[in-house]
């Protein structure tokens, strides 16, 4: 008996819609792109959000937060706006978007810079948006807001992304925008974790409840005309206290004693007494954030942990 031959062939269109979908999850940013230049359908669906959503918070997740978020909506605000708007024309003379500012002159510091930014305007106005911010990102055109680990502080900067190598270059948020660093790997960046900026004192709601054995991280800065680091210290016991968690009263007390572990016993700068009624608005310290995430504070322990070795 003849074998019957058929040349009928499957194509993706004639799937489910449902299956395709399944099948667009499973494709690399580079496979969707590809994908996307088949024919206008397929485009329409490979540049949709929530693929590049799911791409984002894979690749980018760790160092990319809801501030840095942000940013970028105010980017697509300015990019999308009409031409001749105050805005657009912010664009024709940079060449590229600032983002926002905080702070006051000549404590100023810039949110995020998006560089040749008309590259990204197609895709905006067409609102595939997160497709447009993970080739931002990937291309190193955005810089955005990230933290990066110097020790047992960390400073605010913006970054960004060199492909070729899988590091990062750092700035600082200052308007002259100093490089910081090259070659930075992923595990010494993280986002941040308070909209704050390193030119504003951070506004505390832990100052009340805060008690021995709590870890923290707190701003600090060198100067009143510096901007603010965030540092690691743990709340100790005052000088009477015995440390009996029977009879410690030091959660009563006004006073609040912050400690830096990184610091020798002996040291000037491992204790700190601070008020809790009165954050040091005028001086060296800032805000404080009270740590409750293990993953933050055993990141922590870690660096001391490699401090105490080196």
């Amino acid at each position: 008996m003849k074998k019957i031959e058929t040349s009928s062939k499957i194509s993706l269109l004639n799937l489910p819609e449902s299956t395709l979908d399944v099948i667009l999850e499973l494709l690399s940013p580079i496979e969707l792109i590809n994908m996307s230049k088949v024919c206008t359908y397929l485009r329409g669906k490979c540049r949709s959000d929530h693929l590049w959503e799911n791409h984002m918070k894979q690749k980018w997740g760790r160092v990319f937060g809801h501030f840095a978020f942000k940013e970028w909506q105010w980017h697509v605000t300015i990019i999308t706006k009409e031409e001749g708007s105050v805005l657009n024309q912010q664009i024709n003379i940079l060449n590229g978007s600032l983002g926002s500012f905080s702070g006051s002159w000549p404590m100023l510091c810039v949110g995020s810079y998006l560089e040749e930014c008309h590259n990204f305007k197609s895709l905006l106005l067409a609102n595939h948006f997160m497709m447009a911010l993970y080739l931002s990102l990937e291309s190193g055109k955005f810089w955005f807001p990230a933290q990066l680990y110097r020790g047992l502080y960390v400073h605010d900067t913006l970054v960004s992304y060199n492909s070729i190598t899988d590091t990062f270059r750092a700035r600082t948020r200052s308007w002259n925008g100093r490089i910081v660093g090259n070659d930075i790997h992923w595990d010494k960046l993280r986002f941040s974790p308070v909209e704050t900026s390193s030119c504003v004192r951070h506004v505390s709601d832990c100052f009340q409840e805060l008690k021995p054995g709590d870890h923290i991280e707190i701003q600090w800065r060198g100067n009143t005309q510096a901007p603010y680091d965030w540092w690691y210290a743990v709340i100790g016991h005052l000088d009477s206290c015995n440390e009996n968690e029977n009879y410690c009263l030091c959660q009563n007390s006004e006073t609040l004693v912050v400690e830096f572990k990184q610091y020798p016993q002996r040291s000037s700068m491992r204790k700190a007494k601070l008020t809790r009624h009165t954050e040091d608005s005028a001086g060296n310290y800032g805000g404080i954030r009270k740590l409750h995430s293990q993953e933050e504070i055993q990141k922590w322990n870690e660096l001391l942990d490699h401090q105490r070795y080196i």
